[in-house]
């Protein structure tokens, strides 16, 4: 019963991290050395690494020179919302330029055969948005099918979460399937939905998102919430059987204690289990965003903290 949530006084603390643990939409990998890369928001899209899972050291940032599209998407050209993965023997990055409040944005894509800091290549945009758009192109997540099929995910606020297909040969939009599917919304009330993460489990896709505000220290209302569906666009469904498109979204993690607003999450399949990684603010540390690391069981059919 520990495992149901009934309140948030249910919810669990983070495991144990220690060392340089200040970070915003963290996504991390493991890479074939046993090595974690954990690539977050800020400064060119900073990389801390970690032996164990447990201690984080800084190792500088994805970018030295910062590509000069980013400015026509954000004045401080600093990109947002890293999403690492690995495919066909090369480190993939898809990442996110825009700027608070804004929906002029754009997601783009960098490759590394190495992951490691400063040897990024960039390779441009793969989708963008303006002010005349309904959707919001920031929070990528590249999600790739058991078919081989790619798809990328994002979406922030406005008309909610977005779904692309991805051609594996360039990492961008698939020539011969250029819809723009909708994943989950939420139309009435506020508009506040972002940061996508898709994975497959148990023959069930699963749609994680972060629900609310973010980015308010200690007043954030950031929430992470899930919803699954039979087929990888949908559509998506909470365990009491609402729309991700109409409000819905079952508790994954919410505040509890001294940590405020979890969200910004990414999925990393471990050896010991799947990782829900993700930040929170400190309510004990003036809301500094830190790092948060969770194990996740899957026996109900629906991901549980733990």
């Amino acid at each position: 019963m520990a495992l149901v949530p009934g309140s948030a006084s249910a919810y669990p603390n983070p495991g144990a991290v220690n060392g340089d643990i200040v970070v915003h939409d963290p996504s991390m990998i493991r890479s074939s050395s046993g090595q974690y890369l954990l690539y977050s928001t800020g400064e060119g899209l900073q990389l801390r690494t970690s032996t164990d899972r447990t201690a984080f050291g800084r190792s500088g940032n994805a970018f030295t020179t910062k590509p000069g599209w980013w400015k026509n998407y954000s004045s401080a050209s600093d990109p947002w919302a890293p999403d690492i993965s690995y495919r066909g023997g090369k480190y993939l990055m898809y990442y996110a330029v825009s700027s608070f409040g804004s929906n002029t944005s754009a997601i783009g894509l960098a490759g590394s055969t190495t992951g490691q800091a400063g040897s990024w290549s960039d390779y441009g945009t793969v989708y963008t948005s303006d002010a005349s758009s309904d959707y919001n192109a920031i929070d990528p997540n590249l999600f790739v099918d058991d078919d081989g099929k790619w798809w990328l995910s994002f979406g922030s606020w406005w008309t909610g979460i977005k779904m692309i297909r991805i051609d594996p040969s360039t990492g961008k939009q698939y020539a011969g399937d250029t819809a723009r599917r909708s994943l989950a919304s939420r139309p009435t009330g506020t508009k506040a939905v972002e940061a996508p993460s898709v994975v497959k489990r148990n023959g069930y896709y699963y749609l994680f998102a972060s629900y609310d505000t973010c980015c308010a220290g200690t007043g954030s209302t950031y929430r992470i919430r899930v919803g699954r569906a039979t087929g990888v666009t949908g559509p998506y469904t909470d365990r009491n059987g609402v729309s991700m498109l109409d409000n819905g979204g079952t508790p994954v993690l919410e505040s509890h204690g001294r940590y405020i607003g979890p969200g910004g999450q990414s999925i990393l399949a471990d050896s010991d289990g799947d990782l829900l990684v993700y930040h929170y603010y400190d309510g004990q540390d003036n809301g500094t965003p830190k790092l948060g690391v969770n194990l996740l069981d899957w026996s109900s059919g629906w991901p549980v903290a733990y």
